[in-house]
């Protein structure tokens, strides 16, 4: 039998042939890629001639060519389509690829030859994208500990099969919970809320298979749940239910587990040398040291916590007008919230919704990629790996891009939140290999033959995720190493964070924003209105991550807690945390540190990159919205160099200079208030 996984492609832009790809391939699959592997790095050690760029770095590079075909197109869909036996593979694939990663990196003769040409780089006549890939390459085995020896090279490659096992864990508990509950909703229970709530929780009864409609722990669901029902008793179930993922002391409860992931992230910066992991991982990052975090994070904290504790002053009051007694609680806010909303800007989400039809903002993304930089977006017709995905041939003056894959509905199988990842990246160094990038997301699906409804927030969401993929497709270097997204944690928000931006140009939302009814613009009223309301609540968007990104902070910056719940408790105390406010993603279910080592130490990055594009966008509101230098300057500045350059070299080069956060303030409505 021909294991698909292993075959020649013979597709349309080589995609991965979906249909023929089975869950018992993949090991087998996997376990050819790694023997090809070893293999490879065999040919590198054991040839007699002396290490040069192309017989070491790039022989390197091209190494685990079948292993990255393989877990690209496995862990594309694993995570937007699992089942049983893909959450058993990746269980088990997570310390088996960790043995293979750390077996590269302890390859003492490997990183002999690597040392060789560090050593003589400046007599080797690289080129400075060569320069740069051999800098990177050299760094991550020493930051892997290619330098140690004995036991504690053994110890840190067991730490590493642990934390690799731990995160997958961690990952499918808090899938579990999220998939496991829901709460039913009699027709009395719907009373108060919108059409758009209403339909979106019959259809996650359907797909529940329950009796009727319910409220799942899908952020397109519960949050819209939270605003508009005036059901106080059923917005505290739901919102504890939200609150409480991964903590539940069920066989999901991720307490333990984010307790020893932050044990062996201590050890292992040790055993390097470093004082503790925050200091080992930003040593990388643009922000370099915990204290320039935690800098700018309370920089921010102060002017959001005071317009925060200001809000929660107002909504207190409306809810003691409504005879409701004691204080404002976290599941009061979102509802008090839109009320207030609605009287101080006109603005209802009920009335605004059925003009951010997900068409119509698919249209707006890719007409804005297309003014922007002259891309193209033809739909394909083939099946991908689920029903609801769906591609797109990217093109520009009819050269072939990039493929582009949608997946945007919320389902049982998929994992929350949103995200951009590549089942094939670009790179120059076998041939010109053209990326397929995936975005997902999760929302709330439509009844039959009705359209999606977006949330402002769920239409941001879909901006920012684009702008990913729009670094992922107009990535131009030779080394997939350093393609694309391969950049430092917080600069890699830049581009998706600066995309939302163009959701705010007037010009965007006047042609796409149309009722899914009458097929009207919305009214010129309507949207000044929507664009007055824009720093709406952003007292409380800013603190509730900004409260998670100290937490994030703390847990890494000294010694591991014991008791990682304590050590939140004691964070949300000294910072004062609103008692009407959570932080955005708590220990137990903040997938963003503990399902890898991704954002951990890193959660402050969504807001570093936050100070470079809002002084980014200003550049294009000095020249408009779509003026063709400044969005070529972006492109060859940024969105096409990937890692090739330092970050602040590649900034500075589009903007002339590094930004302060007077931008980000004053784009959140906290500029007043510092």
């Amino acid at each position: 039998m021909t294991n698909a996984y292993l075959s020649d492609w013979d597709t349309a832009f080589n995609l991965p042939p979906f249909a023929e790809l089975k869950d018992e391939d993949v090991r087998p699959a996997i376990d050819a890629a790694l023997d090809e592997g070893r293999a490879a790095i065999k040919a590198i050690t054991d040839t007699p001639e002396a290490p040069t760029f192309a017989n070491t770095i790039e022989a390197l590079e091209l190494a685990d060519a079948t292993l990255s075909k393989v877990l690209g197109a496995f862990y594309g869909m694993a995570g937007a389509d699992t089942n049983d036996a893909r959450d058993a593979l990746m269980r088990e694939l997570s310390p088996l690829l960790s043995a293979y990663s750390s077996e590269i990196t302890a390859n003492s003769a490997l990183f002999g030859r690597i040392e060789t040409l560090w050593e003589a780089r400046d007599t080797l006549g690289l080129t400075e994208e060569q320069a740069r890939v051999l800098m990177l390459t050299r760094r991550s085995f020493v930051r892997s500990g290619a330098k140690l020896e004995g036991a504690e090279k053994d110890r840190m490659a067991a730490i590493k099969s642990r934390l690799a096992s731990l995160g997958t864990e961690f990952t499918q508990n808090l899938l579990a919970d999220e998939r496991e509950w829901f709460m039913e909703l009699s027709e009395d229970d719907l009373e108060g809320l919108p059409d758009f709530v209403v339909e979106a929780a019959r259809a996650a009864g359907e797909e529940k298979g329950a009796k009727g409609p319910v409220v799942t722990l899908s952020r397109s669901l519960i949050v819209p749940f939270l605003q508009f029902s005036p059901r106080r008793d059923l917005r505290e179930v739901a919102f504890k239910a939200w609150a409480a993922r991964g903590e539940n002391g069920n066989d999901n409860d991720n307490r333990e587990i984010a307790a020893e992931i932050l044990k062996l992230r201590e050890e292992r910066a040790k055993l390097l040398g470093y004082a503790s992991f925050a200091a080992y991982k930003l040593e990388t990052e643009m922000a370099k040291t915990p204290e320039a975090v935690r800098d700018l994070l309370m920089r921010v904290w102060v002017p959001a916590k005071a317009a925060a504790e200001k809000d929660a002053e107002v909504l207190a009051g409306m809810m003691a007008e409504d005879g409701i007694n004691g204080d404002l609680e976290p599941w009061d806010w979102r509802y008090y919230s839109a009320i207030r909303r609605k009287a101080e800007h006109d603005l209802d989400e009920a009335e605004l919704k059925p003009y951010l039809q997900l068409e119509r903002m698919i249209e707006a993304v890719f007409t804005c990629a297309n003014r922007l930089f002259g891309l193209e977006f033809t739909p394909l017709d083939m099946t991908v790996y689920h029903p609801d995905a769906r591609a797109w041939n990217v093109t520009r003056d009819g050269e072939h891009i990039a493929v582009f894959i949608g997946d945007y509905f919320a389902r049982g199988s998929k994992r929350s939140g949103a995200w951009c990842t590549a089942m094939r990246s670009q790179k120059k160094l076998a041939g010109d290999i053209r990326p397929i990038v995936l975005n997902v997301c999760n929302f709330a699906k439509p009844p039959k033959n009705e359209p999606a409804l977006l949330s402002y927030d769920d239409a941001r969401t879909l901006f920012h995720e684009f702008g990913h993929a729009l670094h992922q497709m107009l990535s131009d270097v030779r080394h997939e190493s350093i393609s694309g997204t391969s950049v430092a944690r917080d600069f890699v928000e830049l581009p998706s964070q600066l995309y939302e931006h163009w959701l705010e140009v007037p010009e965007v939302l006047e042609e796409f924003a149309t009722h899914a009814k009458t097929g009207e613009a919305m009214p010129k009223e309507m949207l000044e209105r929507l664009l007055a309301a824009q720093t709406y609540d952003q007292g409380f968007a800013t603190v509730e991550y900004v409260a998670s990104a100290l937490v994030d902070l703390d847990f890494h910056d000294g010694a591991a807690p014991a008791d990682p719940m304590a050590a939140q408790a004691e964070t949300l105390e000294r910072i004062g945390l609103p008692h009407a406010i959570t932080m955005r993603h708590a220990t137990p279910h903040f997938a963003h540190v503990f399902s890898g080592d991704g954002y951990s130490s890193g959660y402050y990055s969504y807001m570093w990159s936050e100070v470079m594009d809002a002084d980014a966008f200003e550049a294009f509101e000095d020249k408009g919205a779509f003026d063709a230098a400044t969005a070529k300057s972006l492109q060859d500045n940024i969105l096409s160099t990937g890692g090739s350059k330092d970050p602040e070299e590649l900034y500075t080069a589009f903007r002339g200079r590094m930004p302060g956060v007077e931008a980000l303030l004053k784009g959140r409505g906290l500029l007043a208030a510092e």
